[in-house]
């Protein structure tokens, strides 16, 4: 019988600990959010869709990665898939800085995938595995605010150090150093697979691998309502990170500046997730789901309307607003719903469809910037998350245990 307290408080120094573990996962991405597309370039890229292709590859490998990541966890143990991810993590500098090609960026970006959909998926999972019912929201919300404040922190870091030096490889020197310390981390983490809660109301039936799919994917509505809205979100987000850099080079900006706006929507995002996921706990998830998704919408629409820094500035913060309203309450509100036998394999679906948005927002975006243009894109991008805003206020029921029943 398993002893061992849930709770954030009783695992205090293992929960610091993936906390600041997950700080470093997300430095990872960090270190290549403001350079590559700029990185494209060099290589003599000229249409938007090849330039994006890292992003399509990243967000394909991650998508998949995470579909298996919760069955490889139930296999392994959550702690040996982390450390399996930071030595994948470990060809990602490695192969940029020695780059003669681009497809050797786009291998590097498919191990980046792995890497993340390893190292992330675990740090969540563990973190649910900790926390009692009612501390969902602030434990997802903790760790989507430490990884985004390292996406932050290195992209601003690294847009330092190539104006500075070169856009390569000097900035991914520190990716060497990033997964020493990611690697010494993770081996001090307890693993967490045996301090799950027992099944909620009793429940014991087994889900078969095809019943979670479609449950989490089509056939529960808030599940699949969820599950949308993390796609649309990381739709955007895959847009973002391959246009954004290269629009506000387009309207003149210098490469510090860019810098500044690349890293400030990932902080912003990171910051308020600190707050946004333990308001969840407090208020539900439907309403924090609802208005996030449509700020998200009009954050983008204000991007290509502003025409000065200052405007930028606060779009690319409330663009972060908006998607720190909605990262943590998503994964918070299909833990609420899935049991805990089968709540990994559940998240692992729900994180498949949220970072294939990924590729296909950059798929998308890529295309519509060669057909169209980059305000184009953007704009016509921004639909999605309004869309899954709206799907969401009709068909999404209240999912926080304490305030609705979150099963229908």
């Amino acid at each position: 019988m398993n002893n061992r307290q849930i709770g954030i408080k009783e695992n205090l120094v293992n929960f610091i600990l993936l906390v600041v573990t997950n700080f470093f996962v997300g430095s990872m991405v960090g270190l290549e959010r403001a350079l590559l597309p700029l990185i494209g370039k060099d290589f003599g890229l000229a249409s938007a869709s090849a330039a994006l292709s890292f992003i399509i590859s990243f967000g394909f490998s991650k998508a998949i990665v995470n579909y298996f990541a919760g069955t490889l966890a139930d296999w392994l143990g959550r702690k040996k898939v982390l450390l399996l991810g930071w030595g994948i993590g470990l060809l990602v500098p490695l192969l940029i800085i020695f780059a003669n090609s681009w497809w050797v960026i786009i291998i590097a970006n498919i191990f980046l995938g792995i890497n993340q959909g390893l190292t992330w998926s675990m740090t969540v999972n563990m973190k649910i595995d900790i926390a009692k019912s009612t501390q969902r929201g602030i434990a997802v919300g903790l760790n989507e605010f430490a990884g985004y404040s390292g996406v932050a922190v290195m992209a601003a870091v690294s847009g330092f150090m190539a104006s500075t030096y070169s856009n390569r490889p000097e900035p991914f020197y520190l990716g060497l150093g990033i997964v020493v310390i990611g690697m010494i981390l993770s081996l001090l983490v307890k693993d967490s697979a045996t301090e799950t809660e027992q099944p909620e109301q009793g429940r014991v039936h087994k889900m078969t691998a095809r019943e979670i799919f479609l449950k989490t994917t089509f056939t529960n509505k808030n599940m699949s309502s969820v599950t949308f809205a993390g796609f649309s979100t990381n739709f955007k987000d895959g847009m973002a990170w391959g246009l954004l850099p290269i629009y506000f080079t387009g309207v003149g900006l210098t490469l510090s500046e860019v810098g500044v706006l690349v890293a400030i929507y990932p902080s912003a995002w990171g910051l308020f997730q600190l707050f946004t996921g333990a308001l969840s706990d407090r208020i539900g998830r439907k309403r924090l789901i609802v208005a996030g998704m449509g700020l998200q919408a009009f954050s983008l629409w204000m991007i290509i309307a502003a025409d000065q820094f200052s405007l930028w500035l606060l779009s690319a913060i409330l663009l972060g607003l908006g998607t720190a309203m909605v990262y943590p309450t998503l994964q918070a509100a299909i833990s609420d719903v899935a049991q805990p036998e089968w709540r990994a394999s559940s998240m692992g679906v729900y994180r498949f469809w949220r970072d294939s948005g990924y590729a296909f927002g950059a798929l998308f975006a890529g295309l519509l910037t060669d057909i169209l243009n980059v305000e184009w894109a953007i704009g016509l991008v921004a639909l999605l998350p309004l869309g899954a805003a709206v799907a969401a206020a009709f068909r999404l029921r209240e999912t926080l245990p304490a305030l609705g029943k979150g099963n229908n």
